[in-house]
This record gives structure tokens, sequence and C-alpha cells, in this order.
């Protein structure tokens, strides 16, 4: 499981946000995802951490804190909802309304 890490400043780099979330334990990974037109930095992250505990102890303290002149939005990471089909192509099945 991984640790979402909203309303980040523009300007954190992945770096930074290793330094806040060691204080609670081994940081495994940190994602920050960019825009796919621009590639700029979206705003959040996603902080792996070496174990649910440590997790839940960097969002207990960094949920609501201000960093970098933001006010952070820290919580469990959901699960990546499917987008459905992407492209075309594909076959639909039709239902009784549309005939």
């Amino acid at each position: 499981m991984s640790v979402y890490v909203g309303n980040l400043s523009y300007e954190a780099k992945e770096e930074d946000i290793r330094d806040v979330f060691a204080d609670y334990g081994t940081v495994k990974r940190v994602q920050i995802p960019t825009d796919r037109d621009t590639g700029r930095p979206r705003g959040f992250a996603f902080v792996e951490m070496e174990t649910e505990d440590q997790e839940t102890a960097a969002i207990e303290v960094l949920d609501g804190a201000e960093w970098m002149g933001r006010t952070l939005k820290v919580n469990k990471a959901r699960p990546r909802e499917g987008r459905g089909s992407s492209g075309g192509g594909g076959r639909r099945e039709r239902s009784p309304r549309d005939y």
C-alpha cells in the first residue's frame, strides 16, 4: 500500500518529500505524477514506506500540516479505478434498450 500526499507545492521535489517522510520510517519509493502535456508536477505524490505502521505514523502527523506554504492532505492511497476502454475498435454489446 502507499500514501497519497495531496496539495503539494509544485516546487516540491522527490528528495524533499523523501526527507519529510523519512522522519517516520524507511521510504521505499516516491512517485510524483506529471502532466502528460506539459511534464509539470500535478500537485500530488505517492509515497511507499517499508511498513504499514510507518505509513500510519506519517499520515497521523502530516495530514493537515503546513509544508512549503501549503496545507497537506495525507491519507492511504486508494487503488486506481479502471478508466474503461481508452481505444476504439471494440464491439459493444447491445442492450435491449438499443433496439
